[in-house]
């Protein structure tokens, strides 16, 4: 009986460790599945967080180069129009200021032009040989009484304009799209009494080799031709040959155009027959490529040397080759300087000068070669 009894004891305590061990194993079980599920679910996160920074680094990145390629862009660098902004009309009435002498050859500052040699001859043969009643003292002019050499004589222009190989190449007889007046000065003329212009307008044969993308830069100095317009004619500088105010003191036509000793007809200022003078419309290229437009925003709304940079320039959309695009461009305004006062990048030659077809307006070399 004992050895039965001590059989018996001993069957429960072998199923009770069978048992323990069955829990066990199924503990363990669910351990390492909990373990698993957690390691995927862990996983799962740390590969969605990887992710997400990496499409935050792409689009910092492209973020970053987009505002890098806008702000080292030559082309958009520079003061920039404010379009919300109304500069005013300050020069309604017709009151210009006379920006005699204003210039400088030791680098550029606004309102006055900055030259690469100021040689000048005396005012005895400047061209204009007295202040006309247009004067008001001798600090200001009045355009609305500005007398102009009478004519309506017509040209056949011929201009092209090319983009080849980064060049922008304007090809032009110099004659403009509009009548001008008669040249020389006829005596009868009442304009004859202050500018006895004795030179007659000729054909030019001029090509303008000028780079389609022009890089921003620091301002250089200039000669005085500033570029050409799309009217076919040579922009110059504010001064005539005396280093006057040429737009106060000379006598043009009634496009303020006037023919100099070769024949090259030119303007000193914005001709009044450019009809489109808003500032997106291109009306002209200066010798460093860089666009030239008109001053008007709106209506009522104009720009002025005191807004635009010691260049005379800008940045902002104007319509060129066809499309809408930001640069920075030069402003034809009412007041001194009236245009470019200084290059923001590099000046192709204005054509003529190596072979004398062109004589610089006031004597001074062109601008030198970078």
């Amino acid at each position: 009986m004992h050895h039965e009894s001590q059989n018996y004891g001993q069957a429960p305590t072998n199923s009770l460790n069978g048992h323990h061990k069955k829990n066990l194993i199924i503990i363990l079980i669910i351990l390492v599945a909990a373990l698993v599920v957690l390691a995927a679910i862990a996983l799962a996160a740390w590969w969605a967080n990887e992710n997400l920074v990496d499409k935050n680094l792409t689009n910092s990145s492209v973020a970053s180069k987009e505002s890098g390629a806008s702000a080292n862009n030559p082309e958009t660098q520079g003061l920039q129009l404010d379009s919300t902004k109304n500069y005013g009309d300050k020069y309604k009435t017709g009151i210009l200021p006379v920006g005699d002498k204003n210039y400088t050859t030791s680098g550029a500052e606004k309102g006055k032009i900055y030259l690469c040699n100021a040689s000048f001859v005396n005012e005895g043969q400047a061209g204009a040989t007295q202040r006309g009643p247009w004067f008001v003292g001798t600090a200001q002019w009045d355009i609305n009484k500005k007398y102009s050499v009478k004519g309506n004589v017509k040209w056949q222009q011929s201009i092209s304009v090319d983009l080849q190989n980064g060049r922008r190449v304007i090809t032009t007889n110099n004659l403009p799209d509009h009548e001008t007046g008669t040249f020389p000065v006829a005596a009868s003329d009442p304009a004859y009494a202050y500018d006895r212009n004795p030179n007659s307008i000729k054909s030019q044969s001029f090509t303008y080799d000028l780079a389609a993308s022009p890089t921003y830069g620091s301002p250089k100095c200039m000669g005085g031709e500033v570029g050409v317009m799309l009217t076919g004619v040579a922009l110059f500088n504010g001064f005539d040959a005396g280093g006057r105010d040429a737009g106060a003191w000379e006598i043009q036509d009634g496009c303020e155009g006037h023919p100099q000793s070769s024949g090259t007809y030119h303007y000193h200022t914005l001709s009044s027959c450019i009809k489109d003078t808003g500032i997106s419309t291109v009306i002209g290229f200066a010798l460093d490529g860089f666009p030239v437009t008109g001053p008007k925003v709106s209506e009522g709304n104009y720009l002025t040397t005191n807004d635009l940079d010691e260049c005379h320039g800008i940045v902002s959309e104007v319509i060129l080759d066809g499309k809408s695009v930001k640069t920075y461009h030069y402003v034809m305004t009412q007041d001194f300087p009236y245009s470019a006062s200084c290059f923001r990048s590099t000046a192709s030659q204005p054509p003529g000068q190596h072979t004398g077809g062109q004589q610089m307006p006031q004597g001074q070399t062109p601008p030198p070669k970078q």
